[in-house]
């Protein structure tokens, strides 16, 4: 065993230890009282070497656990056949800050509720301005659920893989677009993203003179990469796989749209499965409305349409219909999107809001003048200081990432009580307590075992002990 894994074994205080290239775990008392806090840190701040240790320590202890990324598409494609109730949605949770007290506080909630079904998810857009990749982010909201207790799968998604129009519409940069988008597709399958939404929805021509051609480069790319990322999903796990039909914060979809994409998108796929969800638009925009004093707008979402698209969509196989932007909408809201029949709504915004909010006056004072000096080139020319800081402030969450993390432990057990409520109404709201019995009865979490080297880390040598006595 090299001198780096002895090192983070110790300072897991001995609660883990590696046995035949296996970790297993030999007080998980010791390891969920102090062990993973040490791990959990050095996997997001070691250095290279103890990164890459950390990080496949956690994920193998998650492995020997029970605790392991799987796929939610079973579910939903039982769902789909009606083999399962209409009486829950699927809440899809955009973790951007403080990810460890963010998981750990929806793990609490998740136990207390017998929750079964929900997403953890970050978009390709947020993992630039957050500062997590792919790996970070699987290995510290194992490392959450490991510290609170939990067993069973672990839904983690890759939320808006989404086309930049703009570098697309470039014919000198389309081709490294895509590859791009597949370079990202592979880092997140390998790192144990097993639900992922394609969106090609950005290149949906509203110009064109039908709803096929309008639709055609969105379902073209789509059946493209579906056939991408099946071609490299691990041996026993069908990828859950997402499309989306209308960018969010544009024209609301409708079941013609729907028709008219999966009429192009389903022949062209040759590997099977394909989707089993769409994204629509039904009336809101990520992040919400930002009104001058800061407050948010408030939106109607068309949850007839919603209903609709949920209905046509099982007409092909799928779930359901997936709705984005709706954390900021009001309470009273989160009960129609189970009566709509939605498979899955996205949540991002106000988590982090309600967390910002949470933190210290003085450390809240200082990222605001970070966003008035390091991104006063997004500010608008109308835009109040209020606006401006409330459509920003996401991009403090990297600069800020290890500041946030070295809180007082007041600050954290604050934070982690607002959030543990917040997640607790949601989930009763969205009808996904006791739900655990469902993903029981479909979805099967593979036991897949890593490498030191895949996390970049030098390989275990087994010891020669040819020369002792037995």
């Amino acid at each position: 065993m090299n001198e780096t894994l002895t090192t983070l074994l110790v300072a897991a205080s001995n609660s883990i230890a590696i046995e035949k290239g296996r970790v297993v775990v030999r007080d998980e008392a010791m390891l969920r009282a102090k062990g993973i806090d040490a791990l959990v840190y050095l996997a997001v701040f070691g250095d290279e070497t103890r990164k890459a240790n950390a990080r496949w320590l956690i994920w193998e202890t998650a492995q020997t656990l029970g605790i392991r990324p799987a796929s939610i598409h079973d579910l939903y494609i039982a769902r789909a056949q009606e083999k399962l109730p209409h009486c829950f949605t699927t809440p899809a949770m955009n973790i951007r800050a403080m990810t460890y007290d963010s998981s750990r506080a929806a793990f609490r909630a998740i136990n207390k509720g017998n929750v079964g079904a929900f997403l953890f998810e970050i978009a390709r857009s947020e993992m630039s301005y957050t500062d997590q990749r792919p790996d970070e982010y699987v290995i510290v909201v194992l490392a959450a659920a490991i510290k609170e207790g939990f067993r069973g799968p672990v839904f983690i998604q890759g939320d808006h893989f989404q086309i930049n129009a703009k570098k697309y519409a470039n014919e000198k940069d389309r081709d490294g677009e895509i590859e791009a988008l597949k370079k990202l597709m592979l880092e997140a399958i390998k790192a144990g993203f097993y639900n992922i939404d394609i969106d090609s929805s950005t290149l949906v021509d509203l110009s064109k003179p039908n709803l096929a051609e309008q639709q055609r480069l969105n379902y073209e790319l789509c059946a493209m990469f579906s056939d991408f990322i099946r071609a490299n999903e691990p041996k026993g796990v069908h990828i859950s796989l997402g499309g989306e039909i209308g960018e969010v914060g544009h024209k609301n979809s409708d079941v013609h749209e729907l028709k008219a994409f999966m009429e192009g998108y389903s022949p062209l796929i040759k590997h099977q499965p394909g989707i089993s969800k769409i994204s629509v638009q039904t009336g809101t925009s990520h992040g919400g409305v930002v009104l001058p004093d800061g407050s948010i707008a408030e939106v109607k979402i068309d949850f007839k349409a919603l209903y609709d698209l949920s209905q046509s969509a099982r007409n092909y196989n799928m779930g359901g219909a997936v709705q984005h932007g709706a954390s900021t909408l009001p309470e009273a809201a989160f009960g129609e999107f189970v009566k709509s029949q939605a498979i899955e709504v996205h949540l991002a915004t106000a988590f982090m809001t309600i967390l910002l909010d949470q933190l210290p006056k003085e450390l809240n004072a200082e990222m605001n003048a970070w966003l008035f000096k390091n991104a006063a080139d997004e500010r608008k020319p109308k835009d109040t200081d209020e606006q401006f800081i409330y459509k920003t402030r996401k991009k403090v969450c990297g600069p800020f990432k290890k500041q946030m993390w070295h809180l007082p432990e007041e600050d954290h057990v604050r934070v982690g009580e607002v959030l543990e409520a917040r997640f607790a109404f949601l989930f009763e709201r969205l009808g996904v307590n006791n739900t655990q019995t469902f993903v029981a009865q479909t979805v099967t979490a593979i036991e897949l075992h890593k490498t030191p080297e895949d996390y970049g880390a030098a390989p275990i040598l087994a010891e020669d002990v040819s020369d002792l006595a037995d």
